[in-house]
């Protein structure tokens, strides 16, 4: 029986790190925050989607690659560099094995940090030529990806656009080298912090962007405002659709107190063994001066507010995943009832993440992906996945009525500030760039 489809999810995954690369040291310790991200959480992303395809999962994702993160995919030196982290790593779960083989619960997760650090390996060196670009490149071949660009070095436009120069050399920069890595021109882009300006769509039309993402609040304050919220796209004047961030959905997953990841049953992130054991025996795994740093081996769950972590069960927290999962679905067919009493089209609510977020912050939040993604395909008939630029295309070419033209207002999404019209006149440029400076040095210390 076709589904009966009511609305529309758009999961999106915003992946990107900065370029750190330093031929001249040994070891690099910045070098560390990507072969965390490939170990974590671009692997296990990957192997969420080849599971998918085997079983026959028809889904559809959004996530955008930015070309700092691209170019460390495919930089041999890097390349090779990951394989020497990978093999460490799979030397200490191999010690841990040694180690915990009287204590049948710390042996069983010591055993599946071997399993994990083996398939890595061998996803990465054997699957993927050591390239996992190839990996996500695939999928989008197979239509269930939809890989969009972003910009040169990740600058955050409103700022940068004290010189419009070095806006259009960010956008510029960013298409080529998507087209060098996936070899066709991208659709979609995203925008730095979901940073925009009234004037940035012209540079995006240049380019033949047809879609990117802005907060919920540059939607919800444009003049006019948008007659479906943040529910539909709106076309801006250059003809450059803009995606609104549903802030339910963020919510549901981002929120410090009431998101997923902070669940007990959870692994908890900072409580690593390259703190914890005896110094003599782990300082072949830390940094080479003797500074502590994560592994990865991380025996515990989030447990409380606590420092009396208990220990991490995976089948306890699998199935708090999959609780999760069923929960978020739900959510989204109640909203997508809601709003249909509202518009006279099917909504679509689009839930933009850091990529990191799963695997890595969230240690199973790629088995949540999968599990929704198997919930829309099996369970609901209200909701589905869908490709943007599909969406766009169903509406705005094939000569449905749409919202009028309207214009977003200067945004972006940082925790705790956003920016207004009011806050953001020429004269306000430089103590705005202050603020934001502090802003990004607080995130930057409750991140790493």
């Amino acid at each position: 029986m076709a589904k009966q489809v009511k609305g529309y999810l758009a999961l999106v995954l915003h992946a990107h790190l900065p370029f750190v690369r330093h031929p001249e040291e040994v070891f690099f310790l910045e070098e560390n925050w990507l072969f965390e991200a490939i170990t974590e959480t671009y692997i296990p992303l990957l192997g969420v989607f080849e599971s998918l395809v085997r079983d026959g999962v028809d889904f559809r994702l959004t996530m955008s690659i930015s070309p700092t993160l691209a170019a460390m995919f495919t930089d041999p030196l890097l390349q090779d560099r990951y394989l020497r982290h990978i093999n460490k790593l799979i030397e200490l779960a191999q010690k841990e094995l040694n180690r915990t083989l009287h204590d049948p619960q710390y042996h069983g997760l010591a055993l599946m940090y071997y399993n994990r650090f083996m398939e890595a390996r061998d996803v990465f060196g054997n699957r993927y030529g050591k390239n996992l670009i190839n990996g996500f490149k695939k999928f989008q071949d197979l239509g269930h990806l939809e890989i969009i660009a972003c910009c040169a070095t990740h600058g955050f436009l409103p700022n940068l656009n004290i010189n419009e120069s070095s806006v259009k050399a960010q956008v510029e920069i960013g298409v080529e080298e998507y087209r060098h890595h996936f070899g066709a021109d991208p659709r979609g882009i995203w925008l730095p912090e979901c940073g925009f300006y009234p004037g940035l769509d012209q540079v995006l039309s240049e380019n033949k962007i047809q879609y990117f993402f802005c907060d919920s609040h540059g939607i919800m304050n444009a003049d006019p405002q948008p007659q479906y919220g943040v529910y539909a796209p709106v076309y801006t004047p250059s003809s450059v659709a803009a995606f609104g961030r549903d802030w339910e959905s963020s919510k549901q997953v981002w929120s410090a107190r009431e998101g997923y990841p902070g669940d007990f049953d959870y692994r908890e992130y900072y409580r690593d063994i390259g703190f914890s054991l005896d110094f003599d025996y782990i300082k072949p795994y830390i940094h080479p001066d003797g500074t502590r740093i994560n592994t990865g081996i991380k025996y515990w769950r989030i447990t409380g507010e606590t420092e009396n972590k208990e220990i991490y069960d995976p089948q306890r927290a699998r199935a708090k995943a999959l609780s999760h999962a069923g929960e978020f679905i739900r959510k989204r067919e109640e909203q997508v009832e809601q709003l249909l009493a509202q518009m006279d089209r099917p909504p679509i609510i689009v839930a933009p993440y850091d990529a990191e977020l799963f695997g890595h912050w969230w240690f199973e939040g790629p088995q949540w992906i999968d599990f929704v993604a198997r919930k829309i395909f099996y369970d609901t008939l209200k909701i589905k996945g869908n490709r943007l630029v599909k969406w766009i295309i169903q509406w705005f070419i094939v000569g449905q009525p749409f919202t009028i033209r309207l214009m977003p207002i200067r945004a972006q999404f940082i925790p705790g500030i956003y920016l207004k019209k009011t806050i953001l006149r020429d004269t306000d440029r430089y103590t705005m760039k202050k603020i934001l400076f502090l802003q990004s040095m607080s995130c930057t210390k409750w991140q790493r």
